[in-house]
């Protein structure tokens, strides 16, 4: 079946441009071009978009508008600002609606490219509800003693990019946004951005000063437990895969980025956990209910009540947000790395590993049942015989 993408720009030659670049993609999308924000809005009360492609700057409604319009009454929609005149305070407003931001001009590849990757991650969720649920969701909420760190630390006169990035490094919801920000076509980076003090370098001091005082884009969690979830052992079970998964990746003499890949990995890996938990607290409990009561893991539970484990999950939400490809398929796969076609000593490999070595020196985390070791992949790749040595170096250079 055809994906229906619609396309937005007050400009006509704009549409023009369009409609010749993506002839070619005829047989593959059915492809609508409005020339206004009210055009394109009874366009989709007609009829569904897989995606909505807006310029930012147009008259009356702008893009970012557009698409916040288009969230609510099409939540399903994946939704890309594409566009050469933002500046940088209508790049941050467009964050809340658009989940990629696209510069023009824009090539055929990249553009399709943005727009496959979109549609193709839903089908990792097969819930309609579930992926209303993931495409609605504008951030991931933070622990309250970071999110308070925060504040002050942008609060202060003396506030250091290095302080902010230390503190958006441990935690979940601030890191998984500012790494969304950073890897934006907006900042012209051609290689993806998978390391947390680069992405604040490239973002800079007064972008995170509107992104968290006037924009308000991040937020705290109101209740430090989720129906049995403690958001405390999920977040501290988190930091510690990601540093884990960084002390392995070292011990195997990764490069300093690919170090870096591995710990963001470790510290998204759960975020599919929080998203369900905080959107479907009763439910989720039920699902936890069900794992203890069955003897299953928990993500075996999550996939049969919902469609999809928090693993799909979370890729789902952090590849919508445009995270690099390896960030989201160690997400997706980190339970079952196994069914990744990709073997390579790579994020998902050390974020496994550490995933499973984390539950043997800590024990699990509140109610979550503890991660099997997926002994076939490991035999594959030859590392089988490496976790007794990389168990010793998670733990000898002290508490992560």
């Amino acid at each position: 079946m055809k994906r229906k993408i619609l396309f937005v720009d007050d400009e006509v030659n704009v549409l023009d441009g369009l409609r010749r670049m993506l002839h070619p993609l005829r047989r593959e999308w059915d492809m609508e071009f409005a020339s206004n924000a009210g055009e394109a809005l009874v366009a989709i009360e007609k009829q569904f978009r897989d995606a909505v492609v807006s310029d930012m700057r147009m008259p009356g409604m702008d893009g970012a508008w557009l698409l916040a319009e288009v969230k609510k009454r099409s939540p399903e929609t994946v939704r890309i600002i594409l566009s050469g005149q933002a500046d940088k305070k209508a790049f941050l407003r467009s964050s809340l609606s658009a989940h990629r931001f696209l510069s023009k001009p824009c090539d055929c590849d990249a553009l399709r490219l943005a727009i496959d990757r979109g549609c193709s991650l839903r089908d990792l969720v097969s819930s309609p509800a579930i992926r209303k649920l993931i495409m609605s969701m504008e951030t991931v909420p933070s622990l309250p003693h970071w999110y308070g760190e925060l504040i002050a630390a942008l609060e202060s006169p003396d506030a250091s990019l290095e302080d902010v990035a230390e503190i958006v490094g441990k935690d979940i919801g601030m890191a998984a946004k500012i790494l969304q920000l950073s890897n934006s076509a907006y900042f012209g980076h051609r290689e993806p951005i998978a390391d947390i003090a680069h992405a604040t370098q490239i973002l800079g001091l007064d972008a995170i000063q509107a992104l968290a005082l006037s924009l308000h884009v991040f937020s705290e969690f109101k209740k430090r437990r989720i129906d049995g979830v403690s958001v405390d052992d999920i977040w501290e079970h988190s930091l510690t895969v990601g540093e884990f998964a960084r002390r392995i990746a070292r011990a195997e003499k990764a490069e300093p980025e690919a170090v870096n890949r591995a710990f963001v990995a470790g510290l998204l890996h759960d975020v599919g956990i929080l998203a369900l938990a905080v959107n479907l607290p009763a439910e989720y409990e039920k699902v936890l209910d069900r794992a203890k009561a069955e003897k299953t893991g928990h993500w075996r539970a999550e996939a049969e009540a919902f469609g999809a484990s928090h693993a799909e999950v979370g890729a789902y939400l952090m590849g919508l947000w445009g995270l690099p490809d390896d960030t989201v398929e160690a997400i997706a796969y980190h339970h079952r790395p196994s069914l990744c076609p990709e073997r390579s000593l790579s994020p998902l490999a050390f974020v496994h590993v550490a995933d499973v070595l984390e539950h043997e020196a800590r024990g699990c985390a509140g109610r979550l049942s503890a991660p099997e070791p997926d002994t076939d992949y490991l035999k594959e790749l030859g590392l089988l015989d490496r976790l007794n040595a990389w168990l010793n170096v998670c733990l000898t250079d002290g508490p992560a």
